[in-house]
């Protein structure tokens, strides 16, 4: 007889539902079965769940991306993980095969991204969105999608491994000196994590802007030299006064629509990183303003083989991982989770797993 588990499903936009499923077993030598932690709120499931929905899922599937677990079974041919590891998950690895990967961009997977013959085309096939996730208590997986880390991480810790990554190798792109200057236009759970790497790599003034009360003081807590509310107050005369009229040496959007904000608070050839999800975005840009000063662009999406280094820092508790995460709920209380991390009352989300 099959054995099962109680998952949480999407059943379309806005619901989910708890309902039983099979179970995985291992198919391939080289997978691993893991017995899920939990599995963190991400501002994508915020986006999934909102009305209009601003971001695509597949219905049916065992929700959630952000996870981690211990290693429960292994396959034969894994010999880099034994059972009892705890392990961090990039759960939307790259095939390390295609022409991309293979050219050094395993960003730009051809395997990781979904084809003309569906309707998610161009998505990322992340588990936990457009295929069986972690919001339930077992997961199979190939084993070089799993990153081991020490045995006395906290699951809690390790569930912001799979955001982290993608700002640290966003956050490069940068090249941020000691001494720089920056501002972060955004302080959800990515915001705080840029300042936070900001602040580990040497920036002498962080301004954070963000409407939400709560989430400035948190950002101030994180690292932030300066906060602004963008409701009450002008971003670019603060940064301005903050650098002396000279403009900040990065900044970076976390929000979505703002990247024209950014090219107007940086300095001439200062840098700006999109790094804010908004499927619905449209902004304009004033392609003036970015020719004449010069502005390098950047983006980032996700954190691929940046996992190996997330696990090291949050070992090492360089970053103040603790303060970002503010929340542990149980997946029986999925819902007072969502409603939370939608308020914006809240850092990071971790859902533990009492299924």
């Amino acid at each position: 007889m099959t054995k099962m588990q109680k998952a949480i499903i999407y059943k379309g936009p806005g619901t989910f539902a708890y309902e039983e499923r099979p179970i995985p077993e291992i198919r391939h030598c080289d997978d691993i079965r893991i017995k899920i932690y939990g599995c963190a709120i991400c501002g994508t499931d915020v986006n999934i769940f909102a009305t209009p929905q601003k971001h695509p899922c597949k219905e049916d599937i065992i929700f959630g991306h952000e996870f981690c677990g211990e290693v429960e079974q292994v396959g034969s041919a894994v010999t880099n993980l034994k059972i009892g590891d705890k392990v961090i998950i990039d759960p939307h690895g790259p095939c390390g095969y295609c022409d991309n990967c293979l050219a050094g961009l395993p960003e730009a997977c051809e395997n990781v991204f979904i084809g003309a013959d569906s309707q998610f085309e161009g998505q990322a096939l992340s588990m936990g969105v457009f295929a069986d996730g972690g919001l339930t208590r077992y997961a199979v997986l190939p084993a070089k999608f799993a990153y081991k880390v020490g045995p006395d991480t906290k699951p809690e810790l390790m569930g912001l491994a799979e955001p982290l990554a993608g700002c640290g190798y966003a956050i490069e792109k940068l090249n941020v000196h000691v001494g720089d200057t920056a501002c972060v236009l955004g302080a959800g759970p990515i915001g705080l994590m840029f300042t936070a790497l900001l602040k580990a790599s040497g920036c002498r003034k962080i301004i954070v802007s963000d409407p939400v009360e709560y989430r400035r003081n948190k950002a101030l807590e994180i690292g932030a030299t300066k906060v602004v509310n963008p409701d009450t107050e002008d971003v670019g005369k603060v940064v301005s006064e903050e650098t002396e009229g000279l403009g900040v040496d990065h900044c970076i959007e976390a929000v979505g629509p703002l990247i024209q904000d950014c090219i107007d608070y940086v300095r001439p050839r200062g840098k700006v990183l999109q790094y804010g999800h908004d499927e619905l975005a449209r902004p304009q840009i004033e392609v003036g303003t970015l020719l004449k000063k010069e502005v390098e662009l950047h983006s980032g999406f996700l954190g691929k083989y940046y996992m190996r280094k997330v696990g090291q820092i949050i070992e090492s508790g360089i970053l103040p991982l603790e303060k970002i995460l503010t929340h542990v709920i149980p997946a029986s209380r999925y819902q007072e989770a969502l409603d939370l991390a939608a308020s914006y009352q809240c850092g990071k989300i971790f859902v533990s797993m009492d299924l």
